[in-house]
Formats: C-alpha cells, structure tokens, sequence
C-alpha cells in the first residue's frame, strides 16, 4: 500500500508541476501585465528552488523526489521574463542570469556551503512567500495573481512532506516543505480575500 501512495504521491507532483505556472504565466499575458506579481517574490523562489535542486543532486536523492524542479524553474524563468518585459527591465535578465549561474556552481564548492545553502534556502523561500503577501496587503488588489497556481504550490508541498518523510527522513528537507506548506496556504486565502472584497466592491 505504501509503495502504491508514494508513487501516486510523485506522479500526481510531477503533474501538477508540468502546469503549475500556466494559469500565472495566462493571466499575466492575457492582461499584458503582471499587476500583484512580485518580482522580488519570484526571484527569492527561483533561488530557492535552485538551491533546493542543488542540495537534492549533491547528495544522490533519488530522481523522483526533485524531478519537478527542473520544470517548475523552467517555468518560473519564463514568467520572470514575462514579467521584466511588461515592467519595461528587460535588461535585467541578464544580470540575474549570471547571479544564479554563479551561485549553482559556488554552493558546492565545500560540504558546509551547500549544508548551508540548504538552511537559508527555507528562509529565502519563506521570504519569497512573505514578499507576494507583502505585495498583496499593501494593493490590497490580488490583480495577476493567480489562486490556483499558489493552491497548486500548497498541494505539491504537502505531497512532497509524505514522500520526504517515505524515503528520505531529511529534517531540514522535511522542514522547508512543512513551512511552504503553511505559507502557500496563507498566500492562496489572502488572494482569494482580495478577489472577494474586489468583487463586493
């Protein structure tokens, strides 16, 4: 039974995943704008996320518990551009370009760096949630922001703590998708708060 749930639990990840970012990246081409979406936030995750899949490959973790990274970075790199291009700073791409190829290899210069990295990458996460509801209080306007790609975010921590806890038993892997868990959740009710009182209004 266990093996059966754990490979739902990954398959049901990665399909989700392949997806996550479209209703974002629909919206906020279908308004050509990205009104409520903070780049901040989006930067913070991607360097959570690379640094996430950093730390799974250095130690050998089976392929199947990161598998989704490489495809939600692809997308999160599209909706950054998406974003730099309707905010007119599309010269900035470059530049972070080179910040993050540069950080993919200095993690992983010593053990202790990417143990490191590891740490700070649940801080550099939540922040990056704590940034989107930062931006969300003060439009008070959820505007491009969409609910069901946070939602689905929320879904794939929560499967993600049953598969670390099935085959990995990392505690600070463990703790990054318990504190995700809870932040995605929190992002997701305060954009469906704002699209409410919008809609009253």
């Amino acid at each position: 039974m266990a093996p059966t749930l754990l490979e739902l639990a990954h398959w049901s990840t990665w399909a989700v995943c392949a997806v996550i970012k479209l209703p974002q990246l629909a919206a906020v081409l279908a308004a050509g704008s990205a009104l409520g979406v903070s780049t901040g936030s989006l930067l913070l995750e991607l360097a959570g996320f690379l640094v996430f899949l950093r730390y799974q490959i250095y130690y050998g973790y089976p392929l199947q518990t990161y598998l989704e990274y490489p495809i939600i970075i692809a997308q999160d790199v599209i909706l950054l551009l998406f974003i730099l291009h309707f905010s007119g700073n599309k010269k900035r791409a470059l530049f972070y370009a080179v910040i993050f190829w540069g950080g993919w290899y200095m993690i992983t210069l010593r053990k202790w760096i990417i143990d490191l990295a590891l740490n700070l990458c649940t801080f550099i996460s939540a922040a990056s949630k704590l940034a989107q509801l930062q931006c969300l209080w003060q439009t008070k306007d959820s505007g491009q922001v969409s609910a069901l790609t946070w939602s689905m975010s929320a879904y794939t921590c929560a499967t993600r703590i049953f598969t670390t806890i099935m085959t990995m038993n990392d505690l600070g892997v463990l703790i990054r998708f318990i504190t995700m868990l809870i932040l995605n959740i929190w992002v997701t009710a305060t954009i469906l708060h704002y699209r409410k009182t919008k809609k009253t209004d």
